[in-house]
């Protein structure tokens, strides 16, 4: 793939490393927004948002739910907004299949410590990008995914193709990744990779490793196929268009 360089290895604590990279012009067939559309790009790793043991406790939600599904291939999803749950070849509503049982499976703390570590990172992602986190808002699809080495059974598992984030969803104008296993410890391969013209840059997960950046074609980026173990993350994603937000999750 030419040139690889790790931006973040999984063995590093690192505080705050953010390169910044020109915009594309993704963002000019959108509205703007003043104060929040992208004019300063660029990708963000820290591990002094969110603890080990917070994520620790978020992979726990994710293993729970994740506990009532899953894809017959290798990447599940769970969206605890939507409810949208991976089962077998298909997706289900959570709520809607599993009813009030919901209750025994998910707490009122477990969906109080999403939101708070949701407003962190929005608050990190503003901070770097120098906006108002105000104006920002939590857009869909926002979701765990649990990835292992079982075969691709549809295209819904195949989750290692290059993408740009905003052509895909369009509302996205900047993304977020909870790492919630360690590389090399719970999982081989499964890499996050920025794909740069003539080079790769690459972010080895570690739990409580947050890495953000504008959801543009300066940032096209894929995940290496997970070759054993299993990776589990939360994406969490933002649109400066309030007709795109969405509210926190709310237990049913």
């Amino acid at each position: 793939d030419g040139l690889t360089e790790v931006l973040a290895h999984r063995g590093e604590n690192l505080q705050d490393k953010f390169i910044e990279v020109p915009c594309s012009e993704d963002y000019d067939s959108h509205k703007r927004f003043e104060g929040c559309t992208p004019r300063k790009c660029g990708r963000g790793v820290t591990d002094a948002v969110i603890t080990r043991e917070e994520a620790e406790r978020i992979r726990r939600i994710a293993e729970r739910g994740l506990s009532l599904g899953g894809s017959d291939g290798g990447a599940s999803i769970l969206d605890l907004h939507s409810g949208a749950l991976s089962l077998g070849k298909h997706f289900v509503n959570l709520y809607r299949y599993f009813g009030d049982k919901i209750q025994d499976i998910f707490t009122e703390e477990d969906f109080a410590l999403y939101r708070d570590v949701r407003q962190r990172i929005q608050q990190r992602i503003a901070q770097a990008f120098g906006i108002s986190s105000a104006s920002m808002y939590l857009t869909k699809p926002t979701f765990f995914s649990r990835i292992n080495s079982t075969e691709a059974k549809t295209t819904h598992d195949e989750y290692w193709h290059p993408h740009v984030d905003k052509v895909t969803y369009g509302s996205f104008d900047y993304t977020s990744l909870l790492y919630l296993s360690d590389y090399s410890e719970d999982f081989g391969g499964g890499r996050f990779i920025f794909m740069d013209a003539g080079s790769n840059k690459t972010i080895e997960p570690r739990a409580g490793r947050v890495s953000f950046f504008t959801s543009g074609s300066e940032n096209l980026h894929r995940v290496e196929k997970v070759r054993w173990g299993t990776r589990y993350a939360i994406t969490i994603s933002f649109t400066c268009n309030p007709d795109h937000g969405i509210g926190d999750p709310v237990l049913m």
